[in-house]
């Protein structure tokens, strides 16, 4: 009788490709799994009655097989707990790989919130709401464009909170701000000016979508959009709040920066990484809001709840909706569905938003704490708003290598300026860009204890 495959219960892959007769094959093939280490140590083995119907061999074929493979010490049969692997003796230890850099003891890198207090709690009951009231359809795949559910939650949160016009057929859900970034240079092609300083893998993700990266400078006033000619296609701004230095770009440089795009046909790609954190001001409008047909707004869910959830949208002119979703498409077809129902559910619940008030608070705190601690001995940029500060240091004190030196040797990580100059060493300042949001609460003191002693 043919074995049924559907309801095999064995889960055991044996190559029996090897030449010699049945029970040879069987044996040297458990041999192979174990010596490669598939079969680890402790592995229990079939029955010799299910193994034998699933090779469609005889019992006694497998039985002798497991037998020789006993007697060799491959296998250990006792009584009661049927047929396991042997620990083999230990082979030699493969060449020892370069020392791991340690984990530093504390940690005032930007880039990510404090992940301790991501809304677990909520969001367990957001998913299992969402899970309730989804449709089959949301378990196949899915549009390039995103869930329904979420572009058109976006579309209302956006328009109230942040002033973009959004239409939800105008939003794109992809999968951070770094696929946002990578989708739209290869859909615009040509140059593409990023703010001079900025994040290096900015520059990195563009060169890599195929476009050659333009460094545009940053003053006082934000990024000099007045240099921009018709020789660029693209331009990605921070207006808000500017990384690295903080600045907010000043509303005359927006209007040039707006008038740029309609007379060049360019477009602004708007990085809002940041958005929703303001301590000392009014919420900044976005560019969009000034001109939807040449901005591309981008944000993200990195800051407000965490970056593992992947999950970033971008509000598209609409000559550029059909492009960019059919790259979505075909770089990964769709962003997952399951979080962007559980967004969606959050920020219909107002869940999101009582998040987001709590969050600001708590950062706010951590922010004046560094301007207690720090801000009276040494000038920070960019404290009104966002996540971190730019730490200036002063001409003929340390370096900002030796600082960051000082700090790695007591435990503490930090990231330069220099780095995020489109040519590393050649900017008009040394600073220290201060994540203040990344540490947990019960180590962010001592970490500004460890910074005020390499400062020092």
């Amino acid at each position: 009788m043919p074995t049924d495959w559907a309801n095999s219960g064995i889960d055991l892959h044996l190559d029996l490709s090897v030449a010699g007769d049945r029970r040879s094959r069987v044996e040297q093939a458990l041999r192979d799994a174990i010596r490669s280490g598939r079969l680890a140590p402790g592995t229990r083995l079939p029955s010799t009655r299910a193994l034998a119907a699933e090779l469609s061999l005889a019992r006694n074929t497998v039985s002798a097989a497991y037998e020789q493979l006993v007697a060799e010490g491959y296998l250990a049969a006792r009584t009661g707990s049927g047929t396991t692997v042997n620990a083999l003796p230990a082979r030699p230890r493969p060449a020892a790989r370069p020392a791991q850099v340690p984990t530093p003891r504390f940690d005032l890198r930007p880039g990510s919130p404090d992940v301790t207090t991501f809304p677990v709690e909520a969001w367990i009951r957001a998913t299992r709401r969402a899970l309730a009231r989804a449709p089959v359809s949301a378990y196949d795949y899915g549009d390039p464009q995103g869930r329904p559910e979420l572009r058109a939650v976006l579309a209302t949160y956006l328009g109230r909170t942040r002033g973009v016009l959004a239409d939800p057929e105008h939003i794109v859900v992809c999968s951070g701000f770094v696929q946002a970034l990578s989708l739209l240079s290869g859909v615009v092609g040509g140059a593409i000016a990023l703010e001079d300083p900025c994040l290096p893998l900015h520059r990195a993700v563009a060169r890599h979508a195929g476009s050659r990266v333009v460094p545009l400078p940053v003053d006082g006033d934000g990024a000099r959009v007045d240099l921009l000619t018709d020789a660029v296609r693209a331009a990605v701004l921070t207006p808000a709040h500017q990384y690295p230095t903080g600045v907010t770009l000043q509303p005359e440089r927006r209007h040039t920066a707006v008038a740029w795009a309609r007379e060049h046909g360019g477009l602004l790609i708007e990085d809002d990484y940041d958005g929703e954190f303001r301590y000392d001001r009014q919420p900044v409008g976005t560019l969009q809001g000034m001109a939807p047909a040449h901005v591309a707004y981008v944000g993200t869910a990195a800051k407000s709840l965490g970056p593992a959830l992947r999950l970033a949208w971008m509000v598209l002119p609409a000559h550029l909706v059909e492009p960019v979703a059919e790259a979505k498409r075909l770089t990964d077809l769709h962003t997952e569905s399951i979080g962007q129902l559980a967004l969606a559910e959050l920020m219909t619940s107002h869940g999101y938003e009582r998040h987001i008030r709590t969050r600001r608070l708590h950062y706010r705190r951590r922010r004046d704490l560094l301007v207690t601690r720090i801000g009276g001995r040494h000038r920070l940029h960019g404290i009104a708003a966002g996540l971190h500060a730019l730490l200036q240091l002063s001409p003929g004190g340390p370096t900002e290598e030796e600082v960051a030196a000082r700090a790695a040797a007591d435990g503490l990580a930090l990231t330069t300026l220099g780095p995020q100059w489109h040519s590393p060493g050649t900017g008009d300042m040394e600073g220290l860009i201060l994540g203040y949001a990344t540490p947990g609460p019960a180590t962010y003191p001592a970490a500004l204890d460890a910074l005020a002693r390499a400062l020092a």
